[in-house]
């Protein structure tokens, strides 16, 4: 294939924006860039490293010529025009959750199911952003001694929910840091949102996503069944919990796991070092979110043996969920895609 024509679906969103910065950092190949968005930001010129490009919008955009097409446009979105764009030859990367439990769409996690990418017929999934960090620290253990059962705890960052996420933490922390007292002791007044159903600030709130059945929320059922699907290993069981808490970028995750014969650590902590897309820390300085933020790696540490059932391994791994956790993953798959 010569040069791709390029498109990037809600490029002026925190995603979007990410993903056209991806594209230029890891010199993709692009013969032509184009961007859409919402009506909103139709018209605006955005400059590229392949020049200057006026933003379409989308709902008026013809697809005809694009060969891979780079969705951040939300579910409702992709569900209308992601199949157009396919139907008139584009592979499409969709970071929605509109397709990732479609039998017929493969759901992918560049280093972890790279096979999985050429098995599409015209849309390929990008996983929920807490799925992916989990994955770059299980998916290698599962390889070397098959995943039996998880707990799996998420803390996840505003981020997840958009700039609006930021905004309201940035808010809600000025208003509620004027008086440190009464967060200590009481008496705080709720500062207000409309993101979040608790304030988020000087917060944890365990409640991401929204409530659906058994009383999980759907970013907890994420968990579960994109882990199924990306390891293919429908048998997996998996016990999530995701807490909201007030960190700007990067998704961390404590699990605990049991596989189909005990693992020790040095083991686990051998497979962990040589595992692709991930950097393994020692105790003397664990990763956080902000140490994810910005770079590629998932961070992974705190590696130790279970104590309540022997034979098990805990970790913490986290990763910055704009990048690893949508615009890069993203990207590799449409490098996957292109070198296929």
């Amino acid at each position: 294939m010569s040069d791709p024509t390029v498109a990037v679906v809600g490029a002026t969103g925190a995603v979007g924006t990410q993903m056209r910065a991806i594209l230029e950092e890891r010199d993709f190949p692009v013969g032509e860039m184009r961007l859409m968005a919402s009506s909103r930001s139709a018209g605006a010129v955005l400059p590229t490293r392949w020049g200057e490009v006026t933003v379409e919008d989308l709902a008026d955009a013809d697809p005809t010529g694009i060969d891979i097409a780079l969705f951040s446009a939300g579910g409702d979105r992709s569900r209308e025009f992601a199949p157009k764009f396919a139907s008139a030859g584009a592979t499409v990367i969709d970071n929605s959750s509109a397709f990732r439990m479609d039998d017929e769409v493969p759901l992918v996690v560049a280093q972890v199911n790279d096979e999985a990418a050429a098995d599409h017929k015209g849309i390929i999934a990008n996983p929920n952003c807490t799925t992916m960090a989990l994955l770059m620290a299980a998916a290698p253990l599962h390889r070397a001694a098959g995943l039996d059962r998880m707990v799996a705890t998420s803390f996840q960052s505003v981020s997840g929910s958009g700039q609006k996420g930021i905004d309201e933490l940035t808010h809600q922390a000025e208003l509620l840091g004027k008086d440190v007292d009464a967060l200590a002791y009481g008496g705080w007044e709720d500062p207000g949102g409309g993101v979040y159903s608790r304030p988020i600030a000087y917060n944890a709130l365990p409640h991401a996503g929204s409530f659906t059945d058994q009383g999980y929320t759907d970013e907890e059922w994420k968990l579960v069944n994109e882990t199924r699907k990306i390891l293919s290993s429908p048998d997996i069981r998996v016990e999530p919990a995701c807490v909201r808490v007030p960190v700007m970028v990067g998704h961390g995750i404590a699990a605990t796991m049991f596989f189909k014969r005990p693992v020790d650590v040095d083991e686990a902590r051998s497979v962990l070092a040589e595992a692709p897309g991930a950097q393994l820390w020692d105790d003397s300085h664990v990763p956080t979110p902000l140490d994810s933020a910005g770079i590629d790696d998932a961070l992974i540490g705190r590696v130790r043996p279970t104590v309540g059932e022997p034979g098990g391994i805990s970790l913490w791994v986290v990763a910055d969920n704009l990048r690893k956790g949508a615009a890069l993953n993203a990207v590799q798959i449409a490098e996957l895609v292109l070198n296929s």
